[in-house]
């Protein structure tokens, strides 16, 4: 039976629509293929600037002899304060501990003076979660929990990596790790100096000596930028990471989580930034928070594990693990023996800095006047 003229006026309409949809389909599908080869460049992208800026970090590193001697840094404790301040204004711990990695390799540091420095990186990685929940609590109406999050990781931090310090400190003396060292194969890093040789050679011969370490700065810095756009947003609302909060009530699943994410963004900065609006949607308790912080602070050091290795120092690579062992060891001790306590003094103390703004005053000129006082002690 024929249809009647509307159909058949339809029908040709009908196969526009599909004509126009076909295009359509196949651009969403070629975007969404785009998408892991995107990711890729930008990974191999940000390693390839982070190589960079490593070799050319240590090429102007001995341009800081002046400026360390200037300060009087001599010294685990001068160094964990220099870590310190420098994180803060970095706002990030990777860059900072990737230059005291380079110091070392460069003879400007001793291995207990760049392991202040990598420690001290760490005890000021974590301000920047403090500074997103400070611009929260002002653009949310002075919603506490934003605050809290960030006070409770600082203090996550300073408790587990001041014992974590000492405790570094003892191993390198005696020596505990030194058979751990690694030293690459001969060959291994020959790429490195065969690709980035001749362009830092050319920086070198044109910068002055504290351009060139400025220069390396802003490269490592930019690879993490980079780097970081390979990665899956990692944002709360995905239907991944909603499955994920539901099951997070294990501390010891918390801690394993910490260190995942840490691993994957490659900086601590990001994975603990992403407590702040977890915990305002109310993903996250409080008291999740420490685990995950200590996991964070373990993993943290992967990329400066890696950039020990391609400086070719074996004496780096032994400086950088004793830290990671050191604050494993710390953090398991902590959550196996003495979480109870130990969370519910670090809520107490987070929420008695928080009471008011007097308070919160009080608690940021203490965390900036200690590593003053360690940086001229």
């Amino acid at each position: 039976m024929n249809g009647g003229p509307g159909e058949e006026a339809l029908a040709p309409r009908s196969r526009e629509v599909e004509a126009e949809a076909v295009p359509a389909g196949r651009r969403a599908a070629v975007r969404r293929a785009g998408v892991p080869v995107s990711r890729a460049a930008a990974a191999l992208t940000g390693i390839f600037l982070f190589i960079l800026g490593l070799q050319v970090l240590k090429t102007g590193a001995r341009t800081l002899v002046p400026l360390l001697d200037g300060l009087d840094i001599a010294g685990p404790v001068n160094s964990v304060g220099f870590g310190w301040l420098l994180a803060y204004a970095a706002m990030s711990g990777s860059p900072v501990a990737a230059i005291g990695v380079t110091l070392l390799a460069g003879g400007v540091l001793s291995e207990s003076e760049a392991f202040g420095v990598i420690g001290g990186s760490r005890l000021g990685a974590s301000f920047i979660v403090l500074a997103v929940g400070f611009v929260l609590y002002v653009a949310r109406k002075r919603n506490p929990d934003s605050l809290a999050i960030g006070v409770i990781s600082l203090l996550t931090t300073f408790t587990t990596q001041g014992p974590a310090i000492m405790l570094g400190l003892i191993s390198l003396h005696y020596g505990w790790l030194d058979r751990l060292q690694f030293t690459p194969p001969p060959g291994m890093l020959d790429w490195v100096d065969a690709l980035y040789g001749e362009p830092v050679a050319w920086l070198d011969a044109r910068l002055p000596g504290g351009a060139l370490f400025g220069l390396g700065v802003v490269i490592l810095l930019g690879s993490f930028a980079v780097f970081d756009r390979a990665l899956p947003q990692l944002e709360a609302g995905s239907s991944r990471f909603d499955a994920a909060m539901h099951r997070m009530r294990s501390r010891w699943f918390m801690f394993l989580m910490g260190g995942a994410v840490t691993s994957m963004t490659m900086s601590v900065s990001i994975s603990l930034t992403l407590l702040v609006p977890l915990s305002l949607k109310g993903y996250l308790k409080r008291d999740q928070v420490l685990p995950y912080v200590m996991g964070a602070n373990i993993t943290t050091f992967i990329d400066t594990l890696a950039g020990a290795l391609i400086l070719g120092g074996a004496t780096a690579f032994t400086v950088v693990l004793t830290e990671m062992i050191s604050v494993g060891v710390v953090s398991l001790v902590i959550l196996t023996f003495f979480y109870g306590p130990y969370s519910r003094a670090i809520l107490r103390l987070a929420h008695e800095a928080t009471r008011s703004e007097r308070r919160l005053a009080v608690f940021l000129a203490a965390i900036v006047a200690v590593p003053l006082v360690l940086l001229f002690a």
